[in-house]
């Protein structure tokens, strides 16, 4: 694996360890698509440091088990947005 590979990967788990953030979001800051984030994550990282792929992990499994509350919240505030103009 290349040097800025490892470091993005790093940085990444790291971030969202830290921000408790989803992939997207990740994926928005660091500039990457999501699938990247999510190889990097799931396939990349456990090579680099396997304590900080499990730290990672927890927050994906929690972030899955949120999405649907989420997504509802989104479609709440938009129309809430659409109907206020």
């Amino acid at each position: 694996m290349q040097d800025y590979i490892q470091e993005r990967v790093l940085k990444i788990a790291a971030y969202i360890v830290e921000y408790k953030c989803t992939v997207r979001r990740a994926a928005t800051v660091f500039n990457v698509s999501k699938s990247t984030v999510h190889k990097d994550v799931t396939e990349r990282l456990p090579r680099l440091d396997k304590n900080l792929a499990r730290e990672v992990r927890e927050v994906l499994n929690a972030n899955k088990a949120e999405r649907h509350l989420r997504g509802g919240e989104a479609t709440r505030k938009k129309y809430k947005e659409n109907q206020v103009s």
